[in-house]
């Protein structure tokens, strides 16, 4: 089966993908024959929503130890006592990260390499919608920025070595990342307002558009830039890593920051067209546990292995693709992002789509 990068193109408009994706596509879960005995997993942001619904499903599938990684201790406690209680005989274990500043990351790095005898399974899906420009005064980009692509592109390249050596022998470590569709409507970043650097040009406000999620979109559409990339260092025989899309799903707390104005529309939409949590969670679950090397550094919707953004398929949108990554690699230096992808790169074959 082909990769992302090795498919034509989406050619219908997001539309037509996004009644498909809602409306047309059945949920697909995992076998019932699953069996997850002796296997270690973490998910970001999995006190709530989507994130504590995957954990609670792998839960059933017989998990050993789930490690909720959430930035409010008093919050994962509430959700790691109510996933004890119905699967008592696993452990779950809550660790702390705040995911818009970089030392919290690297400290939870740590924590989980230091802490944990294996690691089979890491799902990064921590992430935030803001209506309003608002900058992290730890690191001076945007919040958004910083949340859903900066930081999350430095925990997945740290965990990479960790789930590479810490998954049973002659079997890849996972590492799923949660994206979006709306990342096909984001429109090829390029520098402006006088920045010569993309990430220069999504912080400043001039680029930020209230009450819409514009930068919502790039965000997730660098991270497609990311995953186009990172097949050129990481080999599916090492760690498995996929990018998935969980539709658009109700009872989450996404939108929380929307108007009280709107709120009664959005409520009514996501009764309409929203997926259930339960579906919703289950993508991840097809990402992390049933799709293949074919899904290696790939774009997950609907289920099945899809195209990117249609401009990376351009000359001028791997060019940026190629900004972005040393752009990413320059801001990450601190933590020495291009020497480990390198480390992996050495003992990698670049996987190709069968």
């Amino acid at each position: 089966m082909a990769t992302s990068k090795d498919l034509p193109p989406l050619d219908v408009g997001f539309g037509s993908i996004f009644v498909k994706n809602q409306f047309r596509t059945k949920p697909q879960y995992p076998p019932s024959t699953t069996d997850l005995t002796g296997k270690v997993a973490l998910i970001t942001g999995a006190n709530t929503g989507l994130g504590y619904e995957a954990g609670k499903q792998m839960l059933a599938l017989r998990l050993s130890h789930l490690i909720i990684a959430v930035r409010s201790k008093e919050k994962g406690d509430a959700a790691a006592s109510k996933l004890r209680s119905l699967y008592p005989k696993a452990k779950v274990e809550v660790m702390i990260v705040d995911m818009s500043k970089y030392n919290s990351v690297q400290e939870f790095v740590r924590n989980v390499d230091s802490k944990l005898y294996r690691l089979d399974i890491a799902i990064l899906n921590a992430g935030v919608i803001k209506l309003k420009h608002a900058t992290e005064p730890s690191t001076g980009h945007e919040q958004i920025l910083q949340v859903n692509y900066l930081s999350t592109v430095l925990l997945a390249i740290l965990l990479l070595p960790i789930l590479k050596k810490k998954s049973p022998p002659g079997t890849p470590g996972r590492l799923t990342v949660v994206n979006a569709a709306l990342a096909l409507t984001a429109p090829l970043p390029k520098p402006d307002h006088g920045h010569e650097s993309i990430f220069a040009t999504l912080d400043d406000p001039k680029s930020f558009v209230p009450n819409t999620d514009k930068t919502y979109n790039m965000s997730k559409f660098l991270g497609q830039m990311f995953a186009y990339k990172l097949g050129e260092y990481v080999s599916a025989d090492d760690v498995v890593v996929n990018f998935v899309c969980p539709g658009y799903v109700r009872g989450t707390d996404l939108g929380r920051e929307a108007s009280v104005l709107i709120r009664p529309a959005v409520a009514l939409f996501a009764a309409v067209a929203g997926r259930s949590t339960r579906d919703g969670a289950s993508t991840y679950l097809d990402a992390a546990l049933v799709k293949g090397k074919e899904s290696h550094c790939s774009f997950i919707m609907s289920w099945k292995v899809s195209p990117f953004n249609s401009f990376l398929y351009t000359p001028e949108g791997k060019d940026t693709a190629d900004q972005v990554f040393e752009e990413t690699m320059k801001e990450l230096e601190f933590a020495d992002a291009r020497g480990i992808l390198e480390s992996m790169k050495t003992s990698a074959v670049v996987f190709r789509g069968q």
